[in-house]
């Protein structure tokens, strides 16, 4: 048997979570990074990452990294990890083909003694009730005695260049005790962080997915607050400055919750705890009260646009962000479409700007045409629904060019002092 360190790794998936991966072990050994989207590999090939994740040095820097997206260039690699995104359907239950597809690809290419890696967020108890017997069904082979899996959460944070890949620590597991052992110390030659090897698969797959419920819900505790306290007439932000004055006071901020972890993960818990009929309320009641974020915010737009007497069915409102999150390309599952789908049903067709989304890649994925840039154009409402550093660095001179004399400003992300006028959460 080959010693761990010498073992080829198979990357199935090179997006925000495989390609970081892919570029971090092919540093120190030999590793496939494999994807089934040829333009993806096609621009990797040429040091481009349309993620931003990975720098053009950073993979050229990783030498023994090969890419490919045909699946027989991975017949050599002894350890496969799978970080194919798991998203959710149209019913808010986990879509777990690209799981199930890339175990079915997996499973001809197996050998004995050959270890899988999931680390895509799944329910606590997908990877060995849905994944291994995919795995079984096309290999041929026994799981734990032939073959054998491991979990390990991902945590990529996209856009945050502070906590990168090597500096989060892994949570590792595996289906064997020797094989937790392996897991672990296969991460461990790249996770500067340090590792922390959970007691089985389950745990490991259950402490990803309350990662992001815990936030979901204490984002969704001071969305309701920003509620209550909009009916009272009371500034939100003030009253979070003010209780963060007490040392444990958690920080957390109103606004629009997207993404493809803390709008996603929750259903994927909730999903599993219904199918042992328990209903998670609370889990689901913060689920509710972030969806309804978008609906909130253009009400209170237009209400405020009507006392102001501005003509809703000829008003012209920009919107100044569409990814989920500031300082990034992500548009998966973006919020912002909340606020678009909202506008649209009073008759507002609004135009959208985004510096960091690229025109091609905002109307192939969401059918949106975003403005390529700020012209001299007024607008009647301007509405700032991400935190990009592009729009952190306005001053009011430069919003007010903006709209006409008779305007109205909701800043979500209470980028600007309040003496800006602006709306807000």
């Amino acid at each position: 048997m080959l010693n761990s360190k010498e073992k080829i790794i198979g990357i199935i998936g090179l997006g925000y979570v495989g390609l970081p991966l892919a570029v971090e072990f092919g540093k120190k050994r030999s590793v496939i990074g494999f994807d089934i989207n040829i333009n993806r590999i096609n621009e990797l090939h040429k040091s481009i990452d349309q993620t931003l994740e990975v720098s053009k040095e950073e993979l050229k820097e990783s030498k023994n990294l090969t890419l490919s997206n045909n699946a027989d260039d991975l017949k050599s690699c002894e350890i496969f990890i799978v970080t194919v995104p798991t998203p959710i359907d149209s019913e808010c239950k986990p879509d777990l083909e690209p799981l199930t597809k890339a175990s079915e690809m997996l499973g001809p290419l197996l050998k004995h003694g050959d270890i899988i890696i999931y680390e895509s967020t799944v329910f606590p108890g997908a990877t060995e009730e849905i994944c291994v017997k995919y795995l079984e069904k096309t290999s041929n082979l026994k799981f734990n005695v032939d073959f054998f899996v491991g979990y390990s959460p991902e945590r990529i944070n996209p856009g945050d260049k502070s906590h990168r890949l090597p500096f989060i620590k892994k949570v590792t597991s595996g289906s064997t005790p020797a094989v937790a052992k392996e897991v672990d110390a296969l991460y461990g030659d790249i996770i500067q962080a340090g590792t922390y090897m959970a007691e089985s698969i389950k745990v490991a797959e259950a402490a990803k997915v309350i990662e992001n419920t815990q936030r979901d819900l204490n984002i969704a505790l001071i969305n309701e607050l920003a509620f209550i306290f909009d009916k009272m007439e009371i500034d939100t932000q003030q009253v979070l400055n003010a209780a963060g004055t007490k040392w444990n006071f958690l920080n957390f901020q109103p606004g629009l919750v997207g993404g493809h972890c803390i709008g996603v993960d929750p259903y994927y818990l909730t999903f599993k705890a219904e199918s042992l009929g328990y209903t998670p309320e609370i889990i689901l009641a913060g689920r509710r009260i972030n969806n309804s974020v978008g609906e909130f915010v253009i009400q209170k737009l237009l209400k405020e646009m009507i006392a102001k007497k501005i003509a809703i069915s000829k008003a012209r409102v920009l919107i100044l962000g569409l990814t989920f999150k500031e300082n990034c390309p992500d548009l998966r599952n973006t919020k912002v479409i909340d606020l678009i789908n909202e506008l649209e049903s009073a008759h507002i067709k609004p135009e959208v700007y985004d510096p960091w989304v690229e025109k091609e890649v905002a109307m192939s994925e969401l059918n949106i045409d975003v403005k390529e840039s700020l012209d001299d154009s007024k607008y009647d409402a301007v509405i700032f629904a991400v935190g990009h550093d592009q729009f952190k660095s306005m001053t009011k001179d430069d919003i007010f060019t903006l709209v006409h004399s008779n305007h109205v400003i909701f800043d979500i992300k209470s980028i600007f002092p309040r003496s800006f006028g602006a709306l807000r959460l």
